[in-house]
């Protein structure tokens, strides 16, 4: 499927792009605006996957194994992975929110209930597609997507379907920063947002696109509550044709829920989430395996809950108290893993915030070397 047309790129990268399809540069701010605009800190340093420069018979199995912690991807029928496959995608990390521009060829692509089992993938995702098609089918209900249109899917579920060429805006959101509001979410899984809203979403997204490179880290944590509020009025303003989702989520994402559900309790134990789930203590070890144990994940969420307290200069509760709701009983214990976990003290936090003044975290590319697109999504957790 052809492509819109747009600028041609005459770098030397460009020259790799097969002459068969158009390459468009990704929207970028004027330049006037980007130099008379004062930074107040680095901007965002993206991640990039390519395989533009591999010979054509790797560039399909190279974007199989980027791909493959989240999706199984496969070539439409007839096509030869010697054809070559000249994909790439560009990851820009905002703290709870990546966003991923994409431009591939046409595939086909599956997130089994297998690969659920054994992932601790269970992210919101939405899409906005620039050019080509998709179709996605979850449980029986296939979506289809065109230029223009934005799309909302748990990750947290099977899910299978195919695309033509596209270029497409990939956003994903953890799911805890959608956790309060993921009973009225799951509702409207793998939906085609429409309406005044899902328009100014996709504004929104235009907008932060052609500025990515100019973002500072004092306006991501703005930009990614902005994001949050508009995909949930969208979605929650879809009508499902179906009802009773919560039965077929992934056990991750049941997980996931119970946990937040009862962060602060000192009844999550691996035992209740056990008997919550119907699962062994061995499998739970399995699914957050990755996360360092369930132990460790819990610990982690109360500290992640902890540092967004102190990092809300509304909140006026004593850091003892915060430390004990974070399941710390002594407050030198809970600075060490604090100062640990975000490289910065209770107090140094809070401080910063009163000034609104936030402390830059560490980019990701410094805390995951991973090249796959699940090493992206593991950061995002971050």
């Amino acid at each position: 499927m052809n492509k819109d047309s747009g600028s041609e790129d005459n770098s030397a990268e460009g020259a790799t792009w097969p002459a068969h399809l158009e390459r468009r540069r990704w929207p970028r701010e004027p330049a006037v605006r980007r130099q008379s605009r004062p930074r107040a800190s680095p901007t965002l340093v993206p991640t990039r996957f390519s395989t533009h420069e591999l010979p054509k018979a790797e560039q399909f199995p190279s974007w199989h194994a980027h791909m493959a912690p989240l999706v199984d991807v496969q070539l439409p029928e007839g096509i030869s992975p010697d054809d070559g496959f000249p994909a790439e995608q560009v990851g820009w990390h905002l703290g709870e929110l990546l966003v991923v521009q994409q431009r591939a060829p046409g595939f086909s692509y599956t997130r089994s209930r297998s690969m659920l089992r054994s992932s601790p993938i269970d992210h919101w995702n939405v899409g906005l597609v620039r050019s080509g098609r998709a179709w996605t089918e979850v449980d029986r209900r296939v979506a289809e997507i065109g230029p223009g249109e934005v799309f909302f899917r748990s990750l947290g579920y099977p899910y299978r379907g195919r695309t033509t060429e596209a270029e497409t805006i990939l956003l994903f959101m953890p799911y805890e920063l959608l956790a309060d509001d993921a009973s009225m979410l799951e509702a409207a899984n793998n939906s085609v947002l429409s309406g005044s809203l899902a328009d100014l979403l996709v504004n929104y997204i235009n907008g932060m696109e052609a500025n990515l490179d100019n973002i500072t880290v004092e306006e991501v944590p703005r930009i990614v509550r902005t994001i949050r509020d508009m995909v949930v009025a969208c979605a929650v303003a879809v009508r499902p044709e179906t009802g009773g989702p919560q039965a077929k989520m992934g056990v991750m994402e049941r997980a996931h829920r119970y946990i937040h559900l009862n962060l602060h309790s000192p009844e999550l134990t691996p035992e209740a989430i056990c008997r919550e789930l119907g699962i062994s203590r061995t499998r739970l070890y399995q699914l957050f395996e990755p996360s360092g144990g369930v132990l460790n994940y819990i610990r982690r969420r109360r500290l992640l809950q902890a540092y967004a307290d102190l990092s809300d200069p509304t909140n006026n509760r004593p850091i003892a108290e915060i430390a004990e709701a974070a399941g710390f009983d002594v407050a030198a214990n809970f600075t060490r893993a604090f100062n640990h976990e975000f490289g910065a003290s209770p107090r140094e936090i809070r401080k910063a915030a009163a000034a609104e003044r936030p402390v830059a975290p560490v980019p990701p590319s410094e805390r995951h070397g991973g090249a796959t697109i699940g090493d992206w999504l593991k950061a995002v957790r971050s």
